[in-house]
Formats: C-alpha cells, sequence, structure tokens
C-alpha cells in the first residue's frame, strides 16, 4: 500500500506538478486544502494513517501529533515553521523542513510595492476615484528616503537590494551583517527603528511571549514613519500599533501577516485609514508557489525513501 502524503497547501492539486512528483516515487497524495480553523475533531484526526506531510502555515500542536503513529515528515510550503512545535515533532520522530530560497524575490517585490502604496497613497486615491472624487494629493517620493529593514536573511537582503537601486538609503539591524556590501549601512536596531522612514520586517517570530514591535518602539519611530510587516504576524503588538495608529505616534502600517488569520472581526486594526492589509500574500506569485511545492515535495520523499533532507528546521 502506498505511503500517504497529506496536503494542506491550497495552492497545490491533484495532476500538478507535486503530485505527479509524488505519485512518481509511490506516494500517495491527499488533499485538504487549509480554510482556516479546523474543528476539533479535524485537528485530531488529521495525520491518521499519514506519512508525510506537506503544509500551509496552519498550526500543528503538540496534541496534534499525539495520534500521529505513522507521520514520518512535515514539509512547510514555505519559510516560517514556528507554527509547527518542532519540539513535540522531534520528540516522537517526526522530521520537520521548510523551503527557504523558494519566495524571497516575490517577498521583497511585495514589500516595495506596499511601500510605494503607501508612499503615494494608493489605495486611498483609487478608493476615492471610484466613488467619483479626483483627489490630487502629494504623495512622497522613496529616494532619498530611509528604509530600514530588521532582518537580513534572504527576503530582507533582496528587499535591501530593491530600495538601494530606488535610491533609498538602506540601514539594516542583523546578527550576520556583510561587510561586502557597500550599499547597506549595518547598525544597531535601536538605530534603525529611530532612522527608518519606511520600517520593514524580514526576521523570524521567536519563542518569547514579549512583541519585537511594541509600544516603545513604536514610540521611537518617526511620526511620518510606516511600518511593514511581511514577515511573521506575531513580531508586532497589535493593540499598540492600533493605538499608535490612532494616536498618530506611527504615520502608517501595511500588513501581511497578522498574529491571528483572517482578519478577526474584532481587531483594533479594522477601521483605520492608515493601514494596508493584504492576505498573506507575500510569498504568493505563480513561481514562488511552483518552486516551494516542489522543495517541500523533495524533502517529504528524502525523508521517506531515508536520506537526510535539504532544510531540516529540526537539528
Amino acid at each position: 500500500m502506498a505511503a500517504r502524503v497529506l496536503i494542506t497547501t491550497d495552492y497545490l492539486h491533484p495532476g500538478d506538478t507535486v503530485d505527479q512528483l509524488l505519485r512518481e516515487h509511490g506516494l500517495e497524495p491527499v488533499y485538504s486544502p487549509s480554510r482556516g480553523p479546523r474543528t476539533t475533531e479535524e485537528r485530531r484526526s488529521m495525520f491518521d494513517g499519514i506519512s508525510g506531510a506537506i503544509l500551509a502555515s496552519e498550526p500543528v500542536t503538540a496534541d496534534m501529533l499525539t495520534g500521529a503513529a505513522s507521520l514520518q515528515v512535515i514539509a512547510r510550503s514555505g519559510v516560517g515553521y514556528d507554527s509547527i512545535d518542532i519540539q513535540a515533532a522531534a520528540a516522537q520522530g517526526i522530521r520537520v523542513c521548510n523551503a527557504p530560497g523558494t519566495n524571497h524575490h516575490s517577498v521583497a517585490e511585495l514589500t516595495i510595492g506596499l511601500i510605494i502604496m503607501a508612499a503615494r497613497r494608493l489605495v486611498e486615491v483609487s478608493t476615492a476615484v471610484r466613488q467619483g472624487h479626483w483627489p490630487r494629493e502629494a504623495g512622497h517620493e522613496l529616494r532619498g528616503s530611509t528604509l530600514g529593514i530588521i532582518g537580513y536573511g534572504p527576503s530582507g537582503r533582496a528587499t535591501a537590494s530593491l530600495g538601494a537601486a530606488l535610491g533609498m538609503t538602506v540601514k539594516v539591524s542583523t546578527a550576520h551583517p556583510d561587510p561586502n556590501n557597500k550599499a547597506v549601512h549595518f547598525t544597531d536596531l535601536d538605530t534603525v527603528i529611530r532612522d527608518a522612514d519606511y520600517l520593514s520586517l524580514h526576521t523570524r517570530g521567536g519563542q518569547s511571549t514579549s512583541k519585537l514591535i511594541d509600544a516603545p518602539r513604536l514610540q521611537a519611530m518617526k511620526p511620518t514613519a510606516v511600518l511593514i510587516n511581511t514577515a511573521r504576524g506575531s513580531l508586532v503588538d497589535e493593540e499598540a500599533l492600533a493605538k499608535a495608529l490612532y494616536d498618530g505616534t506611527i504615520a502608517g502600517a501595511a500588513l501581511d501577516v497578522l498574529e491571528s488569520e483572517p482578519l478577526p472581526v474584532n481587531s483594533p486594526l479594522r477601521g483605520l485609514d492608515n493601514v494596508l492589509i493584504t492576505s498573506h500574500l507575500a510569498g504568493q506569485t505563480a513561481e514562488a508557489r511552483t518552486r516551494a511545492g516542489l522543495a517541500a515535495a523533495h524533502a517529504v520523499i528524502d525523508v521517506l525513501e531515508n536520506r537526510e533532507p535539504a532544510h531540516p528546521v529540526d537539528r
């Protein structure tokens, strides 16, 4: 009997390249697309009879893995894996992998797109035009402004390159600076936050309950600054951000990721005119999806065929 591979990533479908690859290796794909929170029973039985899993960003908790007797590998069709209980998986000998280097250009392009939208107030202008108005408000050029970046992994590096190409001064806070890159100013976190006209997050979500961007750090930003988050929703204190946006502590925010997705109906961010929210789209280009899906499939195949996967995050 063929080993079964659960696929919850909603853009992967029967008959596509991932499906074909898995079947070529004698595996049986099983589809259960992630479309929001699952019921308790669905979560409890999610991995029944499953040997490998290619997952979207939905949570995988210790209690979900308790009955996963046949599960050998979980592969994220993306970069982030903080939604998976790595320790619980390791305790049961379940490998966990991700797909780095597959979507950083997509993330960087959306980041710059969000910055341009904020700088030129494109959402407000487009909405007003559809309502019959003809606004002629002055926006801001990016050239000469300061792009602050926290984190210098693949998406941070790609965003820095695009920012520099647009004539922005790029300041980066990272534990891994690149002294050979003369287009980037590597400095400390407080300086990046203080100097940024556009502050973009490209770092991992931590295990700490404290937020990277909290009320004191929002207070330290320029009142004209815009916060951009295409990394992890867990990095930002959304209550503090909503207050900062309402009070004018900062000028605006553009968020592609949230602490809870979809955006809850009672979120304090709802109803604010100076926040732009997109639906976790940063890595969702056709090209990035193809790369990420295939990378996750290869990770599953490698583990099930007793080879070391290319991108384990559990060791």
